[in-house]
């Protein structure tokens, strides 16, 4: 494997199509596609700036790196990453990716992030402005999670969520397989139209929550005092929870 240290780059496709290649301290300026077409890349205390770093990229390792604003769009139709210790400042990550690993990431900013993506993995992850984010994705395992963003995890299958702080409103719409446990869901329109859906040992706030869901599932939940108009028009499998005492209008159809 060739290995490039305390080097910069900069410009249009600087590391075009390279492949066993182990960065180490290295700054990626200005500049698209830096590292297009490549094949198993580690990347070490880095610093991209440029657009589109890492895509069509198959076997890459990132650590301890930090993605400026200006990387938008950095990793997309990309397969096999494993991320960890790295902050990725810029919105649009990882679309049409199979094979994603996070581990102790950051995304302070990030808007329509995981689109399309497979095969996922987060634990010890913390994700801010985030609307739109994890839309049609499949098989999913997240632990140890804190999200703030909105419309999150629509048209998803197979997620597994645990540990988790979500504060997103309109989330979970249109899933299909979807469990979360141990973890808080704040947000109004909680998982409308959604396919066997499983909450268990959970907290949900925000109105009118869990309305048209199919086969829902919820095992020792708590609903807030704010989570009125729910279960509307869905068909429960089974619901232990605590309600809270004024609770307007619950269908459990």
């Amino acid at each position: 494997m060739e290995i490039i240290k305390n080097k910069e780059y900069e410009g249009e496709r600087p590391l075009f199509a390279t492949h066993d290649l182990q960065l180490e301290n290295v700054t990626i300026h200005t500049g698209e596609s830096a590292l297009k077409e490549c094949s198993n890349i580690i990347a070490v205390n880095c610093r991209f700036e440029g657009k589109y770093p890492f895509w069509h990229t198959n076997g890459f390792t990132v650590k301890n790196c930090l993605f400026t604003e200006g990387t938008r769009a950095a990793l997309w139709y990309s397969q096999n990453l494993h991320m960890t210790d790295t902050v990725v400042e810029a919105p649009k990550m990882f679309r049409e990716m199979d094979g994603v690993k996070l581990e102790n990431v950051q995304l302070p900013n990030a808007l329509e992030t995981f689109w399309y993506c497979r095969n996922v993995e987060l634990k010890n992850v913390q994700i801010d402005k985030a609307d739109y984010l994890f839309m049609y994705g499949e098989n999913i395992r997240i632990k140890n999670y804190s999200q703030n963003g909105n419309y999150s995890f629509q048209y998803c299958k197979n997620v597994e969520i645990r540990n988790a702080v979500i504060n997103s409103k309109d989330a979970f719409w249109n899933t299909e397989n979807v469990t979360v446990y141990n973890s808080e869901l704040n947000g109004e329109y909680l998982g409308w139209h959604s396919h066997n859906l499983r909450l268990v040992n959970c907290k949900i706030s925000g109105t009118q929550p869990l309305c048209y869901a199919h086969n829902l599932i919820m095992e020792n939940c708590i609903m807030a005092d704010d989570a009125d108009l729910c279960f509307e028009y869905s068909s429960v499998w089974k619901i232990q929870c605590k309600m809270p005492p004024k609770t307007k209008r619950f269908y459990p159809l």
